[in-house]
C-alpha cells in the first residue's frame, strides 16, 4: 500500500476554500475544484514512497508495468489494462456545465466514428475522447445541490407557466399534450436555439420570482442564480426541465447514461468510470454538438437516483449502483470502536474525509489523516481503525 500524491484541478467553478479546509492546506486565492485520485492519463496520482521526487512513480506507470499484480485477473479480464474508476473530491462554488454521458455502445461507436474522421483528440468540437461510458456517483460531504433528470413534462409545464413568458407558451402546451419523449426532445432542441430576448425575459422572471414569497422560492432562487452566472446561455431553459436535488451529508446521487445533470454547489466525494466522454447541454462556453446530444439524451422523466448507504459486512456502508466500473463504500469509525477488516480481489483507494485513521496490512501500517488517500493493489487484505470517516473505492466485481 502507498500514500497517494494527488493533483488539484483549478476549474473556474471551484471553491476557493472548501478543498483547502478539508486537506489542511492554505487557500491560494485560486478556485480549487477537484482532487483526482486514480490513474487517469491526464493527471495520474503518484505513489509517495518516501524517496523524494525520484521515488514517486505514477500509479498509471505502476499498473502498466505489472497489470496482473496491480489489477487482479478479474479486473483485467473485464476492463483491460486500466484502473476503471476515478475517485475525486469535488468542491463546487458555481454551477458546472449541464451535461450528459453516453452508454457503452454509443461511446464505442462515437469514438470509432471520430477516429475514422481524423478529428484530433484535443479538438474542441470532438465529443468522444475514448470508447468508454461514464456513469458516476456523488456523495455529499456538505449540503449539496444539483440538477438531475427530467421532471414529468406536466410538472415542467406548470413551472414554466409561472414565469409568464409568452415565448414559452407553445412549449408549455406541448409539454402538457404531446407524448413524453416527443415533448421533451422537441423542447430541448428548441430551447438550445432560443433567441436572446427569450432568455432575457426568462432571467428577469426568475429574478422577480426569487425575490417574492411562495413555496417555490428556493427553486426560483436556484435557477435565478444560474441565470446570473450564465447570462444569455440557452442551457438555462433546459435546466428548467430538470429536477432540483438537494443532498444531505452522506446521501449519494447516481447518474447513469443519457441523464442530463449539473452540479450547482457543495462539497462531495465523486467516483466515476475513468472516461472523458461528456456531451454538453449548456451553462458553458465549450462546444455543444446539438445533433449528437439529442441522440444520446434519454428523453423520459426519471426520479433522481438518490442513495442512502446500505449496511454491509463488518460495519462497511455501501452505495449500491449498477455500475461495474466502481464500487463506493465508507466506514464511519466511532471513538474507541473496533477495527474494520477488508479484503478485495480488485485494486482499491482509501480516502479519509474526517478525523484520522490507521490502515494496517501484512506489509505494514499507514496513517491516513483527514484529506489523505492510499492505494492498495488487488488482493490486499487488511484493517482500518481510528475516529472519523474513510471512503473505500474499488471495482464492482
Amino acid at each position: 500500500m502507498d500514500r497517494l500524491i494527488n493533483t488539484v484541478q483549478h476549474y473556474a467553478w471551484g471553491s476557493v476554500d472548501a478543498l483547502p479546509s478539508l486537506l489542511g492546506t492554505p487557500p491560494t486565492g485560486r478556485p480549487q475544484a477537484e482532487l483526482w485520485m486514480g490513474a487517469h492519463p491526464s493527471a495520474p496520482s503518484r505513489l509517495d514512497r518516501g524517496h523524494g521526487s525520484a521515488g514517486t512513480p505514477s500509479l498509471l506507470d505502476v499498473i502498466e508495468a505489472d497489470p496482473v499484480a496491480q489489477l487482479g485477473e478479474a479486473t483485467l479480464r473485464r476492463h483491460g489494462v486500466r484502473l476503471p474508476f476515478l475517485l475525486k473530491l469535488l468542491a463546487a462554488a458555481e454551477p458546472l456545465s449541464l451535461q450528459v454521458h453516453p452508454d457503452r455502445a454509443q461511446a464505442a461507436a462515437g469514438y470509432a466514428r471520430e477516429e475514422a474522421a481524423g478529428i484530433p483528440p484535443t479538438a474542441p468540437h470532438r465529443c468522444y475522447k475514448d470508447d468508454q461510458h461514464k456513469p458516476e456517483l456523488i456523495v455529499a460531504l456538505t449540503a449539496f445541490r444539483g440538477l438531475c433528470g427530467f421532471r414529468d413534462p406536466r410538472e415542467s409545464a406548470n413551472l414554466l407557466e409561472e414565469l409568464g413568458v409568452a415565448a414559452l407558451d407553445a412549449h408549455i402546451a406541448a409539454l402538457r399534450k404531446a407524448p413524453e419523449e416527443e415533448a421533451l426532445h422537441d423542447c430541448v432542441a428548441a430551447f438550445l436555439d432560443a433567441p436572446p430576448h427569450t432568455l432575457e425575459a426568462v432571467a428577469r422572471s426568475l429574478a422577480r420570482l426569487a425575490a417574492g414569497p411562495g413555496p417555490r422560492a428556493g427553486t426560483w432562487s436556484a435557477y435565478a442564480g444560474i441565470a446570473r452566472r450564465h447570462p444569455g446561455d440557452p442551457g438555462l431553459l433546459v435546466a428548467l426541465l430538470l429536477h432540483l436535488v438537494t443532498l444531505s451529508p452522506g446521501e449519494g446521487l447516481y447518474l447513469g447514461p443519457g441523464v442530463p445533470h449539473a452540479y450547482l454547489d457543495g462539497l462531495g466525494v465523486e467516483i466515476m468510470a475513468s472516461s472523458d466522454n461528456v456531451l454538453r447541454c449548456g451553462l458553458t462556453a465549450k462546444h455543444i454538438d446539438v445533433s449528437e446530444l439529442l441522440h444520446v439524451v434519454r428523453f423520459s422523466s426519471t426520479a433522481p437516483h438518490v442513495l442512502a448507504p446500505e449496511a454491509g459486512p463488518g460495519g462497511e456502508e455501501v452505495y449500491d449502483t449498477p455500475a461495474d466500473d466502481f464500487r463506493l463504500s465508507r466506514w464511519v469509525l466511532p471513538p474507541g470502536g473496533p477495527e474494520r477488516r477488508f479484503d478485495a480481489a480488485a485494486p482499491q483507494i482509501l480516502l479519509c474525509t474526517r478525523g484520522s485513521a490507521l490502515v494496517r496490512t501484512a506489509g505494514g501500517e499507514l496513517p491516513l489523516p483527514q484529506g489523505a488517500s492510499a492505494y492498495l493493489p488487488a488482493g490486499a487484505a487488511g484493517a482500518v481503525h481510528g475516529t472519523g470517516t474513510v471512503f473505500r473505492a474499488t471495482v464492482n466485481l
